[in-house]
């Protein structure tokens, strides 16, 4: 029986989601399924969902929300709904255009298996001799800027918290994704600063490890605008009252 359970979410991913990468993924690692969330599409995304669901029973599983809840509120919906289910030991989330590559799921399973102490994974763009990371100039540099922005919010040096690849151990899921999220884009920093609000007193650096990524590719097509860039530092700033961090 599968113990790893990825999230997906989807918004009007009819037209690109990798169907065949998905099932191959499965094929070779009986040990994980997928959840899509359909977050209240209106192409045909919910029926490719469906299909593939048929095609895979027991790997492959479909939660419809009936409207649009943004990212935020669709991983939270689909990772509670995944660790509903005692099978379940780690469960994540990974974005449906697979910028990251599934073969990434391994080594970030191996970082937490690794280390009992260690409760999330977080895969990192982290650009350097070996690896494949395409990533455009000008998005590099704003991640740059905005993660040196997110440590110091923090207080936790954390290389790149927005990679849409990341793995926890279900009982710390069932704490960290319990309560809406304060913002609609930045619920990656949000997941890190509630780190501090698990019990046993662990700090939040030793919680979390961030495993460089192999390969990554920018896909194209992100909704992430200008109009939420420029809302940045607010979400920031509610995320530092929320938590009481600077």
């Amino acid at each position: 029986m599968p113990d790893v359970c990825l999230v997906v979410p989807c918004f009007n991913e009819a037209a690109r989601l990798p169907a065949a990468a998905f099932l191959a993924h499965l094929d070779a690692h009986p040990r994980t399924c997928v959840l899509f969330v359909d977050d209240g599409s209106t192409d045909g995304t919910a029926e490719r969902l469906r299909a593939l669901a048929a095609e895979r029973p027991g790997q492959v599983a479909v939660l419809t929300l009936a409207q649009n809840r943004g990212k935020a509120e669709a991983v939270r919906q689909g990772v509670r709904h995944a660790i509903a289910s005692p099978a379940v030991a780690f469960a994540g989330y990974w974005d449906a255009d697979l910028a990251t590559p599934l073969a990434e799921v391994a080594p970030m399973l191996a970082a937490l298996e690794a280390r009992a102490d260690v409760v999330m994974a977080l895969g990192s763009r982290w650009r350097r001799l070996g690896s494949d990371i395409q990533r455009r100039a000008v998005r590099h540099v704003l991640g740059r800027v905005f993660a040196t922005a997110a440590s110091l919010v923090l207080d936790l040096p954390v290389y790149d918290s927005q990679c849409g690849a990341k793995l926890f151990r279900a009982g710390a899921a069932r704490i960290l994704f319990a309560d809406p999220f304060v913002t609609r884009w930045l619920f990656d920093v949000e997941l890190l600063a509630r780190l501090r609000t698990l019990p046993g007193g662990a700090p939040a650096h030793a919680a979390a490890i961030e495993v460089p990524l192999t390969r990554w590719r920018d896909v194209g097509g992100s909704r992430l605008g200008w109009p939420q860039m420029l809302a940045t530092p607010i979400g920031l700033w509610r995320i530092s009252r929320r938590y009481g961090r600077r």
